[in-house]
């Protein structure tokens, strides 16, 4: 609920920037510009890409919802939907990495006893394969980033309806989260992403 207004608000001030830097361009600055002003223009124009880069990432998940029950964790992408059960995991844990000097990236590893369908339609894209936590887990899991201030209310869910397959947490190095494997999946579906 957060990203779009605030991706829409780095836009802004990036247009800020583009205007600043245009009328610099042409010469109609009442002032003469210094080395200060040349670097906010460039950060503010620097903020706008980062607010546009936000804004497509959170338009593209706007729908996405997930739903926690006793059946499992629920995956809801606006037109499919698709459940990790419980039944089929060795063990659920919560991976946090640090964000800059003062923030935290969370995900939720779900680590499967089975095989894992790694081009389902829904949950295609939260498959990870990375050395396991533990020797008896698998390398192939279920990776869902969430954002900071929902860290309790999922750690909460979870352990509510299953408590035995936690796992703890585990600080992991910056950038954790890593992206699914786009490639390989377009070409298993030949070139069909969903």
């Amino acid at each position: 609920m957060t990203g779009l207004p605030c991706s829409v608000l780095l836009i802004a001030m990036g247009a800020v920037g583009v205007f600043g830097a245009v009328v610099v361009a042409t010469g109609n600055q009442k002032e003469q510009s210094n080395p200060a002003g040349y670097a906010g223009l460039v950060f503010m124009l620097l903020l706008g890409a980062l607010g546009v880069f936000l804004f497509i990432a959170n338009w593209a998940n706007r729908r996405t919802r997930v739903l926690v029950d006793a059946t499992g964790l629920w995956v809801e992408n606006g037109t499919l939907r698709n459940v990790i059960p419980w039944q089929g995991l060795a063990g659920v844990g919560l991976f946090w990495s640090k964000f800059g000097r003062s923030q935290k990236v969370y995900s939720l590893e779900l680590f499967p006893t089975g095989p894992i369908d790694v081009d389902d339609p829904v949950l295609w894209t939260l498959v990870r394969d990375e050395e396991p936590l533990h020797p008896g887990l698998p390398r192939l899991r279920y990776r869902l980033p969430f954002p900071a201030p929902c860290r309790q209310e999922m750690v909460t869910a979870v352990q509510g309806y299953v408590p035995h397959l936690w796992l703890g947490e585990s600080e992991r190095a910056e950038g954790h989260v890593g992206r699914p494997d786009i490639k390989g999946h377009r070409q298993r579906t030949q070139g069909r992403t969903q």
